[in-house]
């Protein structure tokens, strides 16, 4: 999987905007980004009377919107669906994802705290917290920085998040879900599946290899 920070904080804390300063410092250092925004209600970023509308309207369930420069793609959920799920479907070719939001979730989080919102930050309400950016000094067990430290905030995700996930990895997906897996049990399945990739023409050096096997027919 491709390692994920989370910017967490309560609503006008300042999370889009550490993440638009993060983004170039982390470019900077040679990384490719990517990120997740999570939004409690639903969005649209389709117009109505548009092609793409259009086909949504008529019943289909995925559209994929597709021009020389890029891609979007729409598609209708029944769930709200976990960081992991969303990293594994939709992100390619990135090193690391910095996500907005999912407070809720497993992965690594920095808080944005900003006293004017809230007079506590959520700190002691979180799991897997690994910072804390904030327009005061705060008396913590992890570092506080200020939102002007972005060199230290981006050095800290090099740290704690980035170099944790250096090496081979795999994700194992059965009818739709992750299933999880054991590191030594990854290590098999991503050295057997190389060594089998690897003796094949043209793939001498494969850097992500994604097998999907159907053993249903299909309708």
């Amino acid at each position: 999987m491709i390692p994920i920070i989370s910017i967490v904080g309560r609503s006008k804390s300042g999370k889009t905007t550490l993440i638009e300063r993060l983004i170039p410092e982390l470019i900077r250092r040679g990384y490719q980004v990517a990120t997740i925004k999570h939004n409690v209600d639903s969005f649209e970023i389709d117009h109505k009377g548009k092609d793409s509308w259009r086909h949504q309207e008529a019943g289909a369930q995925t559209v994929v919107i597709s021009s020389p420069q890029r891609v979007a793609l729409v598609e209708d959920v029944s769930r709200d669906l976990p960081l992991d799920e969303l990293a594994a479907r939709f992100i390619r070719g990135a090193d690391i994802i910095v996500a907005e939001g999912f407070k809720r979730d497993r992965h690594p989080k920095v808080e944005v705290f900003r006293k004017e919102v809230h007079p506590h930050p959520l700190a002691s309400e979180l799991e897997n917290l690994i910072a804390v950016v904030s327009d005061e000094p705060l008396q913590m067990d992890i570092p506080c920085l200020s939102p002007n430290d972005i060199t230290r905030v981006a050095d800290i995700i090099e740290e704690r998040v980035i170099s944790i996930h250096k090496g081979v990895d795999a994700t194992l997906w059965v009818d739709g879900e992750i299933i999880p897996l054991r590191p030594f049990t990854k290590s098999i399945i991503s050295k057997t599946v190389q060594g089998m990739v690897s003796s094949l023409r043209g793939c001498a050096t494969p850097q992500e290899i994604e097998i999907r096997v159907q053993l249903r027919e299909r309708r």
